[in-house]
């Protein structure tokens, strides 16, 4: 198996994307990884651990895509960008995968204009994977969390068919639960838009949907796969990550500007507050796949460390293995042939 990396993307590269690498590398016999980027920094990162025609292997380019950048004119006008020469490594086959920590509205359009959605597919969907409060190695799917701001009820539902896919041949889940994030838990409830994604959710038969669920209950594990609208799945999970963050460090404050009698207790709790804090950490839960494409391609969080970058590959390392692609794509090419009948024209 082999990922195309764009080691040039996110705050910390390619310091932290090659130290993710090296780990993971070092667990996983089967993966090999093509690194775009500056290859005299990445030489750097690597030590005296790179060797040429090894498992890791280096394509130079100085070219990247920055943040600030506008997705689709980098994409069409930085050819030999970092991320650029990696898509088009997926594309011709090169690689299996595309992973980077950069700009995630590039990476989207790299993905729609180079690896190509599949057919049948409107709209590939942001889908990060959370954890469930209260139950170990549980998590959940969120999308879509950002790729399409606007959307219409047939992308939503075409979120909730990629989502039980997902579920089912990656996380091993038999029969996902498909939710909608509304307002309330009435099919009644919310926008036009949740009331005819609603409708289209139930009308599948193949889909195990179960109605609407509110934002305070998708961490308590209330479905496995929770669809929404890219704006409002963005907004939930930034608040999450802001909560999660603030409530870690408010407690931490509490602790250490206590008394004796506080800070005898803090000791008392450390490795439970550690373990609070792994559980809230999206590091360790992978990144976010831009589902709906292809092929794999799988972005971080832009201050992703060594740890992030070495679970995210971990995570595209059982997405090749699973071959989820393959068969979504399959399913569509059969749904697309088969025959509409004249009602449906």
């Amino acid at each position: 198996m082999k990922i195309a990396v764009d080691a040039m993307g996110g705050d910390f590269a390619p310091q932290a994307i090659v130290e993710g690498i090296l780990m993971a590398a070092k667990e996983f016999n089967d993966l090999e990884f093509l690194l775009f980027g500056d290859e005299s920094k990445i030489r750097k990162a690597l030590g005296d651990q790179y060797t040429d025609g090894g498992k890791i292997k280096i394509v130079h380019t100085t070219e990247k895509i920055d943040s600030d950048d506008e997705p689709v004119k980098a994409i069409r006008r930085k050819k030999q960008a970092s991320m650029v020469l990696a898509a088009q490594a997926v594309k011709n086959k090169e690689a299996d995968a595309l992973f980077s920590a950069g700009n995630t509205g590039a990476l989207l359009a790299a993905g729609l204009l180079i690896i190509g959605r599949i057919k049948g597919i409107d709209r590939p969907g942001l889908m990060p994977i959370l954890p469930v409060i209260g139950k170990d190695n549980e998590q959940f799917l969120l999308m879509d969390a950002g790729a399409n701001a606007d959307c219409k009820p047939e992308n939503i539902y075409q979120f909730g068919l990629l989502g039980s896919y997902y579920a089912k041949f990656v996380q091993g889940i038999e029969n996902p639960r498909i939710a909608l994030l509304n307002n309330g838990s009435e099919a009644t409830k919310g926008s036009e838009l949740s009331k005819k994604a609603y409708a289209l959710l139930e009308e599948d038969s193949e889909l195990n949907f179960t109605g609407n669920v509110e934002a305070r209950e998708i961490l308590l594990g209330a479905a496995d796969v929770v669809v929404t609208d890219g704006f409002t799945g963005n907004a939930v999970l930034k608040t999450m990550e802001g909560t999660a963050m603030s409530l870690l460090k408010l407690i931490k404050n509490q602790l250490l500007s206590g008394g004796l009698k506080t800070k005898i207790g803090g000791m008392l709790i450390k490795d439970s507050f550690s373990e609070i804090k792994d559980t809230m950490d999206y590091s360790k839960h992978g990144g976010a796949v831009l589902f709906g494409l292809r092929a794999p391609v799988v972005k971080t969080h832009g201050s992703a460390d060594k740890v992030a970058v070495y679970h995210t590959v971990k995570q595209i390392r059982k997405i090749i293995s699973s071959h989820v692609i393959d068969d979504v794509v399959k399913h569509f090419d059969e749904k697309n042939a088969q025959p509409v009948s004249q009602n449906e024209q």
